[in-house]
Formats: structure tokens, C-alpha cells, sequence
């Protein structure tokens, strides 16, 4: 299975929001190649949700799940833990109302 660079993830995945009009931005830029990404929906209301990619051994396939959820300073401050620990991190930032993220959709899900 060929995997994309973390940077070439990154620019399609803002390209697919701003298609959809959900505004984004790159909050701290990882290592190109190999960097892991964490996506931060902050639904503009105080709340947000950190999501980072996990591979599960049984199904041998990526999803995203939940780092961190619940009021923005603390979704925030478990992703500067995060960045401390890793710093080739990608971090992006979505803001909707909506909740809506596109990690479910084909091509981002995995």
C-alpha cells in the first residue's frame, strides 16, 4: 500500500474543505514526508475536538478517532502536550459550526 507524504495529505485535505467552503489553516507545519496529523474542529461555540489518525492491528486499516474533546482551552492544551512530544506534528485547524470535518469521507477516512 503506497502511503502519501504528510504534506501532500495536507494540501488535498484544505483543498476538499475549501470546496466546501469550511474555512481552515495549518497551525504548526510537520515534517513533510513522515509528519503524523491531528486535526482540530473547533465548532466556534467554546468546544472542540482534537482527532488523530490510529492504526488498528486486527483490521490492519487507519481511522481517525478522538484525542481530545470538550472545552476549546483544554482540547488546546492536549495538543500542545501532543506538539511537546511530537514536533514533526501537523496540527490543522477547522472552524464550522456544523461540526463538519470530512474526515469520513472517501479518501480522508483512512
Amino acid at each position: 500500500m503506497t502511503r502519501l507524504t504528510a504534506r501532500f495529505w495536507v494540501d488535498a485535505y484544505l483543498a476538499r474543505l475549501r470546496q466546501q467552503d469550511i474555512p481552515a489553516f495549518v497551525v504548526a507545519h510537520g515534517d513533510d514526508t513522515a509528519g503524523a496529523i491531528l486535526i482540530k474542529l473547533n465548532t466556534l461555540d467554546g468546544q472542540a475536538i482534537a482527532y488523530m489518525r490510529e492504526f488498528d492491528l486486527k483490521t490492519d486499516q487507519r481511522h481517525w478517532a478522538v484525542m481530545s474533546k470538550g472545552e476549546e482551552n483544554a482540547v488546546d492544551a492536549a495538543i500542545t502536550r501532543q506538539r511537546a512530544f511530537d514536533p514533526d506534528l501537523w496540527i490543522v485547524e477547522v472552524e464550522d459550526r456544523q461540526g463538519r470535518h470530512l474526515l469520513d469521507t472517501p479518501g480522508l477516512s483512512g
